[in-house]
């Protein structure tokens, strides 16, 4: 056969695509293993897992801390005082405020759907006069520095349909996570810690499963996916080298391999090929940064009082805030801490006063220390969950004992510091608790309005992936302006 002719037969559609779709990849895989052309680079705008186009905007935060109550709040019990629920306490909830919502299976073959007012006393706090649980006496104390929402709200009454809608922007598994997007769209601020790390803690009752995928890239190259900090033995599997292998050696077999990849890379242009090699190279720079990362032997006592008790013990809340804070010192662009526990069908008031004491303090303690360093004007932090609680109980109410079911139609959370108004109660939710009244919020807004803060168009955000444009907010969000200041 013609060798003209064999070579053309080997050029595959897929081939040809592929490479042509990859030319910023091999600029970034030269970065890793050389630095030096990254001074060069500069003056282009293009840098390793970077787009050249971004920021669009002034960015107002630099990194997002968010901190995810996986299981879904009670807002009545938490952040929206609602004393209506005094005289409106075990009547019927009215089908002219329910207006046929499906409800979860869960309380749908109930008869009666009770109104339960909380057991818990609200006090007005700080400059701003915001109403606060006894619940969150630490919280109130810095309600000055937080931008409260109350409608938030969203279709899913499911907890994975809920979470994966507000990390990924849709119900339904497959497309990236807002940390995902970040990283993607802003890359590294730090070559030797990860752009997006993942820590989880648990509460006394942790029964709400989380999935790796909610920290996933998706359909974007691996690379941009979060690394999960573990509580315990080493921070991230395989970090350390086995017995009998040496550094030296470990770096010998990182450059091997990286030939090997490389010329796989020249034969099939596989980005993934290079995703492989600049996690190789992350994972040998992580050896030395996470260790001294996680060190927190030489944090002054007053600051670990201020997150608490449980701060110097590995896989508790209180450890993670302080890490998280530790991780925004050196530019770790995405912090995602997940507490569960807050899936409260039965006895509730119990289990949200536990929950409330693992997360009150170090939550307020991590706003606090990033302000007291600079940090807070530039790092916009995040506390809230997947959904809310129903202002009808589930089951029977009993004296100081009840359950509330999932409810999406109106929740609460906060934002502080990075670019969003402090002291600032957003919106109001009707005498039930149950539906918007003023200044609605959907959670495509809530993320489109985190992307502006960073400086990013959420339109402009995009991929594209089986012919179709895609991003995190998919073809809806508006930035709410009012929450800005």
């Amino acid at each position: 056969m013609d060798p003209i002719r064999e070579r053309r037969l080997l050029l595959t559609r897929r081939h040809f695509f592929g490479r042509m779709a990859t030319g910023i990849g091999v600029a970034a895989l030269g970065s890793l293993l050389d630095p030096a052309p990254l001074d060069a680079l500069a003056d282009t705008g293009v840098k390793a897992n970077r787009l050249p186009l971004l920021p669009h905007l002034a960015p107002t935060a630099r990194r997002v801390i968010y901190l995810f109550m996986a299981g879904g709040p009670s807002q009545m019990e938490l952040l929206d005082y609602k004393p209506s629920l005094e005289k409106l306490h075990e009547t019927e909830l009215p089908e002219s405020i329910r207006m046929g919502q499906r409800i979860t299976t869960m309380t749908s073959g109930q008869k009666s759907l009770p109104v339960v007012k909380s057991i818990y006393k609200f006090r007005q706090y700080g400059r701003s006069g915001t109403w606060v649980s006894e619940l969150l006496p630490h919280t109130a104390g810095i309600v000055d520095d937080l931008c409260i929402i109350k409608t938030v709200n969203t279709e899913a009454i499911n907890h994975d349909p809920a979470i994966t809608f507000i990390q990924t922007g849709f119900q339904q598994p497959g497309r990236p996570c807002m940390g995902a997007w970040l990283s993607y769209g802003l890359g590294t601020a730090n070559e030797n810690l990860p752009t997006f790390i993942v820590m989880i803690s648990n509460g006394k009752e942790s029964d709400q499963p989380l999935y790796t995928r909610l920290w996933s890239a998706g359909f974007l190259p691996s690379e941009f996916q979060g690394v999960q900090f573990r509580g315990k033995g080493d921070p991230v599997l395989y970090l350390s080298n086995p017995p009998g292998i040496s550094a030296q050696g470990r770096r010998r077999m990182l450059d091997g391999l990286a030939k090997l990849n490389a010329k796989r890379y020249q034969a099939f242009a596989d980005p993934e090929i290079n995703t492989r090699i600049a996690q190789y190279e992350m994972a040998f720079r992580m050896q030395t940064s996470v260790p001294e990362l996680t060190d927190i032997s030489r944090e002054p006592q007053r600051v670990l009082d201020l997150y608490g008790p449980d701060a110097r013990t590995p896989g508790t809340f209180a450890y993670n805030c302080l890490l998280a804070r530790r991780m925004a010192e050196r530019g770790v662009r995405f912090v995602q801490l997940y507490h569960r526990g807050w899936d409260q069908h039965g006895n509730l008031p119990k289990r949200i006063k536990e929950q409330a004491q693992d997360t009150d303090q170090p939550s307020a303690a991590l706003v606090q220390d990033l302000k007291q360093r600079g940090l807070l004007d530039d790092t916009l932090v995040i506390w809230g969950g997947e959904f809310g609680r129903t202002t009808y109980c589930q089951g029977k109410i009993e004296k100081d004992n009840y359950g509330r079911d999932h409810h999406g139609r109106c929740y609460s959370i906060w934002m502080a510091g990075g670019g969003v108004k402090p002291g600032l109660s957003y919106g109001e939710t009707d005498e039930f608790c149950y539906n918007v009244a003023v200044n609605p919020v959907h959670i495509h807004d809530l993320n489109a309005t985190v992307l502006h803060c960073l400086g990013i168009d959420h339109e402009k955000l995009t991929y594209r992936f089986q012919g179709r444009d895609f991003r995190l907010t998919d073809i809806h969000g508006e930035v709410v302006k009012g929450i800005l200041a």
